[in-house]
This record gives structure tokens, C-alpha cells and sequence, in this order.
């Protein structure tokens, strides 16, 4: 029985609904799960994640989404619960092999129609606009979209009624009593799904390991005010391109100090305007300065937003930081503040770009030294709140990495849930809810396609790896010419040395390593290196043993043999 059969066992009829996550569990990050009643299929979210240090020249890690591609007609659509990267990055890359209709509210379709004009999808993409507290069906699913405050706007969570019963899917929310833009979770919809009977609960668990509540927004204004007050020059702040609040909070907070705004990132850039226009982001008038007009201000007038809070190579944050911004050059005195969680897997170049702007001598505000980011996710108690509200039969925890999960699987059960109510899956497992209850059922194909510039899914293990050893142990060429007729080697060996060592080193390693494999050239008889492949393997073997005797390394060997 292959993996996608698997979990079909059974033959699940339209009076259950299986749960399938395709990513966001067992992670940070890539969060897609689809929900199947019979022969349809709903999709919430359609997210990415970034790559680890392992994974050189990659850009982003989408879901594989083999088992609805090859089910697309089953469909009924993709529901989006918020515009971060992690819920709607990856819908630029599966939107080809998956042309289904897309549900949002009006700010995350709006982020969401930027990035499907950038790749020419927008104009063949069906978009529907949904509200908080819109109901709309989709096949046998009935949806209910409920307010929840976070740290983007529009966000909402699902109220979703299925064949097997009533499903409460959260997406990213906390209990924000203060929030920027004035709308909070709206727990009087939730508990009216409470009160109606919720037989389960999936739920944002990235929080579940933080006791106590998650600050407001309000806090961040808070400490931006403090900041900017006492900063005797210029001020850069970096945070998501896609954090409205944020960037409402650096507004404000340039208003109250008479500092004009620039921005750096043309996603940063095109989200605002698309915020502005929409009536999420108020923006007075003349505050956001063309460039030039903003560097002809003395430093001391003036407030950068720029992205790269996560220290991505190419960004412009990492770019200011080693002075290769040919917009920005940072002196000392000047301030940088880095107000964004440092996502899993990039604490080495965040700290590496924040090492650089101390060297520069800017004073440096990062989340572990100020208060000037708080987490959109609902912490320990504003879980149990939750929980007490929905007061689900079953609870499967989504969103995070397994200790997340973990966490939140053990406050369901301190709050009086039978473990035996409880699931934890990783992306792949399935698990089927009915009148009956709700159990495990099998595993589909949910694993990383990696995306790396225009190429989606191209690359694989056998690249990364390449990729690695060339990173790690540098290149040789080795280029010979071979008389065809006699096998005779007639010019070379001429080596092309990268990454290998510096000089003077890399020049005494060549001419040891020209005199290794003329000897063993010398050793082999004229017919036994009559043929190219024979010559190239020679090469490869000779070399890879004279640089481990001579410095431990495995350079990659890359025999160029010209016959002539």
C-alpha cells in the first residue's frame, strides 16, 4: 500500500473529514493543511519558511503539495487566515499545479495580489474578499470567519462546520486587550461555536512553552518612543515587511519627534502603499519622504524603515550593516533597532549583522537587550482561555515545532482533556475526525520543495550537497589534453585552484599536487589511459589522496580532459 493510500484506509466517506497537514508542524513556519470530507478538499493557508545554514543558495522552502495536485479537482479552494509569509508565501510557487480559487480578508488579499503580479499569476488567480463574522460555503464546508487580533491586520481564525461535525482552526492570534488598530479577538464568536459544541480544536501552539500573557502591540510604541527620544542621529528600524503594526508604531512614533520616514525594501514599500490605500495604515501627509529629499535632512530628522530583520544575505539590513548600501552608509552614534523574533535556525547571521553595526559603533536595540518587539502569539494563559471558551471534544496542536506542540498537548489535558483526545502529528500525518471520535489514519507525501531563484523544486539532496562540499573544501580543475589516436597525454596537467587555501599555500599545494599525479601518470601504461573516463577517475584518485595526506581536505575534483 503506497503513503498516499495509506491514509485512505478505511475508504472515509463524506461523514468524515481527515485532517492533513502539508507543513507548519513540527516547524516554524510553511503552514498548509487541508481538510477532506469524501471527495472535497478545503485548504487553509499556503505559507513558506526560510532555509537552515545547511541548505546553501536556496531562498525559500515551500510545502510539497503532490497529494492535492494530483486530487486538484477536488479542491474547493485555498482559505488564508493572515498575509504573513509563513500563511501566503508559497502561493506564487503552487499556484500552477494547483489553480484553485483563493478566499482572504481585504489586507491579505491585497499583500497576496503584490506578489502574484510579480510572478504574472494575478490575472488567472480567482480572488474572493471575506470579512470577520462573513459565513460562506464552500462545497460541504461551512465558514466562519472569526476577528483575531495578531501582529499583522485582517487576520481572522475559522469556524468551520463539516459533515463530521464543528472544526475551530485559530490561526496565529493572541488576546491583544490594547491592540493598534483598535480590533481585538473577538472571544464572543468563539465562545458561541463554544456554546454550540466544537468537536475539534486545532490551535496556534508557537507560544505554548511562554507562561503568563504576550504584551500588547501598544508596548513596542512604548519603547520606540524611548529610543528615538534619546537618539542623537539618525534612526533605522527593521522589522517584517509585512508587520503593519509595526509600521504604524514607527509612524507614530516619527510624528511625536518631528522625524520625516524613508523606506528601504521594495516589499516593505509596496505592502505600505497597499495598507495606505486600503485604509490600514495612516500616514500623514509629507511624513514619507522620497530618498534623496530624506538624506539632504541632517541625520537627526530622520527615521529608516528597512526589512532584513532576519539577517538575509541579500537584504537590505545585511547590506547597511557591511557598508555595501549604496543608499544607506550608518556612522557611529546612529541607531539600530532590530525589532523582529528571531526566527529558528537564524540566530548565527542575525548575531553575526548585529556584531557589524556595533563595529560601526551605532547603538544597537535587539529583543534580547529592549522591549521593542513583542510576539503576535498567544502565550500560556491567553491558551487556556481559549480553550475554556471552545471547550473542544478534540484538540490537535498546529503551528510550531514538537516541543511547541508538546507543551500545548499537556495544557489541553491540565485544563481536563483525556489525553486519548489529544493528537500530535508531524506534516504528513493524517488523522480522521467522525461521530465516532477522532484517530490517527495513515500519512501522505508532506515534505520540502525548495525554491532557489526561478528554479521551484529542482533542487535536491544531490545539489545541496555538492553546494556543501564546494563550500567547505573548495574546487580543483584539472585540464589535460589527449592525443585521441595514441593516448597519449599531450599538454597539461594545468590546475584552477578555488576555495582551497590561500596564497602562498594554494601555490605550494598545486606543484606538490602536479608532481603527484605525473608520478602515478607515469606508472599507468599508455593503453591503460587510451580513454577520457579512465584518465578522469586516475585524476579523481590521485588528487583526493594527495590533499588528505597534505591538509585533511576533499576538494571536489573536476577532471577536464580535451582530446585532440
Amino acid at each position: 500500500m503506497s503513503e498516499l493510500q495509506a491514509a485512505k484506509t478505511g475508504e472515509q466517506g463524506r461523514d468524515t473529514c481527515t485532517v492533513i497537514p502539508l507543513g507548519g508542524l513540527g516547524e516554524i513556519g510553511k503552514n498548509m493543511l487541508a481538510l477532506e470530507c469524501g471527495d472535497q478538499i478545503l485548504v487553509i493557508d499556503a505559507g513558506l519558511c526560510f532555509p537552515s545554514e545547511d541548505q546553501p543558495g536556496i531562498d525559500f522552502i515551500v510545502p510539497d503539495i503532490t497529494y492535492l495536485r494530483e486530487r486538484v479537482e477536488r479542491v474547493q479552494g485555498i482559505i488564508l487566515t493572515h498575509g504573513h509569509e509563513d500563511h501566503v508565501g508559497a502561493l506564487p510557487y503552487i499556484l500552477r499545479q494547483l489553480p484553485v480559487p483563493i478566499y482572504g480578508t481585504r489586507m491579505t488579499l491585497g499583500m497576496v495580489k503584490n506578489k502574484l503580479e510579480e510572478h504574472a499569476l494575478l490575472d488567472s488567480t480567482e480572488l474572493h474578499e471575506v470579512k470577520g463574522g462573513d459565513t460562506l460555503t464552500l462545497g460541504v464546508f461551512e465558514i466562519t470567519c472569526i476577528p483575531v487580533a495578531h501582529s499583522i491586520v485582517d487576520g481572522i481564525a475559522l469556524g468551520i462546520r463539516t459533515p463530521a461535525g464543528t472544526i475551530v482552526h485559530t490561526g496565529d492570534f493572541k488576546l491583544d486587550p490594547t491592540p493598534v488598530d483598535g480590533r481585538i479577538t473577538d472571544l464572543g464568536l468563539f465562545a458561541e461555536f463554544g456554546r454550540r459544541g466544537v468537536d475539534l480544536l486545532l490551535a496556534d501552539s508557537t507560544n505554548a512553552d511562554r507562561e503568563g500573557y504576550t504584551l500588547s502591540e501598544r508596548e513596542v510604541g512604548v519603547a520606540f518612543d524611548e529610543i528615538v527620544r534619546d537618539a542623537p542621529r539618525r534612526v533605522l528600524i527593521a522589522c517584517f515587511s509585512s508587520n503593519i503594526h509595526r509600521f504604524q508604531q514607527v509612524i507614530n512614533t516619527a510624528v511625536r519627534h518631528g522625524r520625516k520616514l524613508g523606506v528601504l525594501g521594495m516589499s516593505m514599500i509596496k505592502n505600505m502603499r497597499t495598507a495606505q490605500e486600503l485604509g490600514y495604515l495612516q500616514i500623514p501627509d509629507n511624513l514619507w519622504l522620497k530618498w534623496n529629499d530624506l538624506m539632504n535632512l541632517p541625520p537627526e530628522k530622520s527615521i529608516v524603515l528597512t526589512t532584513g530583520s532576519q539577517g538575509e544575505a541579500r537584504s537590505a539590513l545585511a547590506r547597511i550593516a557591511v557598508g555595501e548600501n549604496q543608499d544607506l552608509k550608518l556612522q557611529a552614534m546612529d541607531t539600530v533597532i532590530v525589532s523582529a523574533r528571531t526566527i529558528p535556525g537564524n540566530e548565527r547571521r542575525i548575531g553575526s549583522m548585529i556584531n557589524h553595526f556595533f563595529r560601526l559603533g551605532c547603538r544597537v536595540h535587539y529583543e534580547r537587550v529592549s522591549e521593542i518587539h513583542v510576539s503576535g502569539h498567544a502565550a500560556q494563559e491567553e491558551l487556556k482561555v481559549l480553550h475554556n471558551v471552545v471547550r473542544p471534544k478534540h484538540f490537535i496542536p498546529v503551528h510550531g515545532e514538537a516541543r511547541h506542540l508538546w507543551h500545548h498537548a499537556e495544557l489541553a489535558h491540565a485544563l481536563g482533556l483525556p489525553r486519548e483526545r489529544i493528537l500530535i502529528l508531524e506534516n504528513g500525518d493524517c488523522a480522521v475526525l467522525s461521530r465516532a471520535g477522532l484517530k490517527r489514519s495513515g500519512k501522505v507525501i508532506a515534505g520540502n520543495v525548495l525554491v532557489d531563484g526561478k528554479g521551484v523544486g529542482d533542487v535536491g539532496h544531490v545539489v545541496l550537497r555538492d553546494r556543501q562540499h564546494l563550500a567547505q573544501d573548495g574546487m580543483l580543475i584539472v585540464v589535460m589534453g589527449l592525443d585521441r589516436r595514441t593516448g597519449e597525454l599531450v599538454t597539461g596537467p594545468d590546475f584552477t585552484p578555488r576555495g582551497i587555501a590561500d596564497e602562498p599555500e594554494t601555490a605550494r599545494l598545486m606543484e606538490g599536487a602536479k608532481l603527484a599525479l605525473r608520478e602515478v601518470l607515469a606508472e599507468v601504461s599508455v593503453e591503460g589511459i587510451a580513454e577520457a573516463p579512465m584518465l578522469q577517475d586516475i585524476t579523481r584518485s590521485a588528487m583526493k589522496k594527495y590533499f588528505k595526506r597534505e591538509i585533511m581536505r576533499f576538494p571536489m575534483i573536476i577532471p577536464v580532459i580535451v582530446e585532440v
